[in-house]
């Protein structure tokens, strides 16, 4: 069972906040009652009508993309270049769980979850996500305190690493392991910038429990029910 508020705002009748004030307004219905209480909770199998209208209730689909490089991470391009969503061969219309920049590769969650995507990409629920990453350079012990410890971009804004672990040293190139909680937009490429190092590879290789295990490039297939489960609980522990 879930509140109401938040089956309607699943179902993509609007905001929860506005969905609260359709509500308290006595134009939602459950089961052929007006409803007006906040708290009330609602399962799969009741009618929801808003202004008489019946909520259509669609069945929510999860997805792990191992993307490629120069594929971006959304529905559609403006600019006609190859987008991850093209990948997943579904009737339903998904859309990528953030965001894995065009130069970078790895694991990608798709699905038509709004709530579930929040919980996944909002900072304060804290999901690892870890990345293998190439510099040119050698990254010092000191560099990799000052990521933990938080760098401030060219932007102005603050980026920290939860963990950096390097490799090796090879051929003037740096081999790291980083895991990343905020979730903040290009945010190693930004730390390695301050830092004066550029980025020559960018490789997602796990978000929360899922990984790119057995998934060639291009290759997708569906979150198990328990990878789902983890997540959400994941992000529980997160906020707490």
């Amino acid at each position: 069972m879930e509140r109401l508020q938040k089956a309607m705002a699943a179902a993509g009748v609007a905001s929860r906040r506005k969905c609260e004030e359709l509500i308290l307004a006595g134009r939602v219905k459950v089961n052929g009652l007006v409803v007006t209480e906040l708290g009330t909770k609602v399962t799969a199998e009741d009618v929801i009508t808003v202004d008489g209208l019946e909520l259509k209730k669609e069945n929510y689909v999860y997805y792990v993309l191992n993307k490629p490089l120069r594929v971006i991470s959304s529905a559609k391009d403006e600019h006609g270049r190859k987008t991850a969503v093209e990948f997943i061969d579904t009737d339903y219309r998904v859309f990528p769980v953030g965001r894995l920049d065009y130069n970078s590769s790895g694991v990608l969650l798709l699905t038509n979850d709004g709530e579930f995507t929040n919980l996944m990409i909002h900072p304060r629920y804290e999901i690892e996500k870890e990345y293998a990453v190439i510099i040119k350079g050698h990254l010092e012990k000191e560099d990799a305190g000052k990521m933990l410890k938080g760098i401030r971009g060219i932007d102005g804004e603050t980026y920290r690493a939860y963990r950096v672990e390097v490799r090796k040293y090879q051929d003037q190139l740096t081999y790291l392991r980083i895991i990343l909680r905020e979730g903040k937009n290009r945010e190693i490429r930004k730390m390695m910038e301050s830092l004066g190092f550029e980025v020559t590879s960018l490789h997602r290789l796990r978000f929360g429990c899922v990984t790119d295990k057995n998934l060639k490039f291009g290759a997708y297939r569906a979150l198990k029910p328990f990878e789902i489960k983890q997540l959400k609980e994941m992000a529980q522990h997160g906020s707490e």
